[in-house]
C-alpha cells in the first residue's frame, strides 16, 4: 500500500484507541462482576493458588501435574461461566471485546497485515482522493457505450481498452494518459473509472479540477498564512501514485500556471509517477494556450486520447426533463 509514514502512523493510532477501548471495557465488566457475582472473585484468586501448588509438584517430579493442572483449570472455567449465567451474564462476559476478531484488533495476523488493516487503507487512500462521491458514479459498472456512434463510439471504445491496460500495467509500466475531445464526452469519467480501480488496488490517487489545483498552488506559494495541510497536500501532489487533473484549460492562464503545471509535470516524469491530464481544447488550441515545453512533454510522455460524441451530461438532462 502506497501510505505515507504520516498516514499509516494515523491507522495504527487508531488501532491502539481500539486496544484501549477493548482494555478498559473489559476492566469495567470485571469490576462489575466482582463486585455483583457472589464467589467469583474467589474462583478466579483460587486459580492462580492452583497453578502455583501444580508448578511445584511438575518440578518435584510429578509428571501427572500438568495434566491435573489442566483438569482443574477446566473445571474452574464451567464454574465461572455457570456463575455468570446464573447472574443473568452470558458466558463470554469477560471475553476480549475486539472490532475485528480475526487480528485481535493488532491489524496484522503474523506478519501479514489483516483485512481490516488493508481496507483501513484503502479508505485512508479515498479520503486522500478527494473524489469519494464522485467515484460513486464514475466507475466500469456504470460505464455505458449507449451514447454513442460510428467514428465516436470506436474512439470511446479504444480509449476504454487503453484505460484498462493502464490499470492492468500500473505496476510494472511508467504511463501517463492524456484525454482531449469535446464537452461532457466522458473524459472525466473515465479519469475516475481508472482512479477507482487504482484505490480498491491500494494505490494513492489525488484528483484536483484544474481550478483547484492551481488556486492551492497560488496559496502555497503567496499565502504566508498557508496551513501545513496545504504544505501536505503540496508534497503529496509529486509523491502520490497517480496525479488527476481535470478539466485543464479551465483555470486562468498566465506565466505562474504555466511554471507551475511545468514543474509538476515534468517532476513526476522524473520520479516515474503518472498522470491523467482532461482538457476540452483541441491539441491545438492546447498548444497555443500554454507553453511549448509543456505541449512537448505532453505529445512525448503521455498516450494521447481524443474522445468525441454528445454531450452526455445535456442528453440526461434532456431526458429527465421529459419525464
Amino acid at each position: 500500500m502506497a501510505l505515507s509514514n504520516t498516514q499509516y502512523d494515523t491507522i495504527i493510532r487508531k488501532y491502539e484507541e481500539r486496544q484501549l477501548n477493548s482494555r478498559t471495557l473489559l476492566q469495567e465488566r470485571k469490576d462489575y462482576v466482582y463486585a455483583h457475582v457472589e464467589g467469583f472473585r474467589e474462583l478466579e484468586d483460587s486459580i492462580s493458588s492452583v497453578s502455583v501448588a501444580q508448578g511445584k509438584k511438575l518440578l518435584e517430579g510429578d509428571d501427572n501435574a500438568l495434566v491435573e493442572l489442566k483438569d482443574i483449570l477446566k473445571d474452574l472455567s464451567s464454574m465461572k461461566k455457570q456463575l455468570l449465567l446464573s447472574a443473568g451474564l452470558p458466558e463470554d462476559y469477560l471475553e476480549p471485546v475486539f472490532i475485528c476478531p480475526d487480528c485481535k484488533d493488532t491489524g496484522y495476523i503474523g506478519t501479514a497485515k489483516c483485512h481490516c488493516f488493508k481496507q483501513a487503507e484503502i479508505s485512508m487512500l479515498y479520503e486522500q482522493s478527494g473524489i469519494s462521491e464522485l467515484l460513486e458514479e464514475n466507475n466500469f459498472s456504470t460505464l455505458s457505450f449507449e451514447y454513442y456512434e460510428g467514428e465516436d463510439l470506436q474512439r470511446f471504445k479504444n480509449t476504454v481498452v487503453t484505460c484498462k491496460n493502464f490499470i492492468n500495467n500500473f505496476n510494472s509500466d511508467y504511463h501517463n494518459l492524456f484525454f482531449y475531445g469535446t464537452v461532457g464526452t466522458g473524459k472525466s469519467f473515465l479519469s475516475g473509472c481508472v482512479a477507482k480501480e487504482l484505490l480498491e488496488r491500494g494505490h494513492s490517487v489525488i484528483y484536483f479540477s484544474a481550478a483547484a489545483l492551481f488556486d492551492v498552488l497560488s496559496k502555497i506559494k503567496f499565502d504566508y498564512r498557508s496551513t501545513e495541510d496545504l504544505h501536505n497536500s503540496y508534497e503529496d501532489l509529486f509523491q502520490c501514485d497517480l496525479l488527476i487533473i481535470d478539466d485543464l484549460g479551465t483555470e486562468f492562464t498566465n506565466n505562474f500556471v504555466n511554471s507551475q503545471l511545468f514543474s509538476l509535470i515534468n517532476d513526476r516524469h522524473l520520479r516515474q509517477k503518472a498522470v491523467i491530464i482532461s482538457t476540452n481544447l483541441s491539441l491545438a488550441d492546447f498548444r497555443d494556450r500554454y507553453s511549448d515545453r509543456i505541449f512537448s512533454r505532453i505529445t512525448s510522455n503521455y498516450e494521447i486520447c481524443k474522445i468525441t460524441g454528445p454531450d452526455i451530461r445535456m442528453y440526461k438532462k434532456k431526458l429527465q426533463n421529459r419525464k
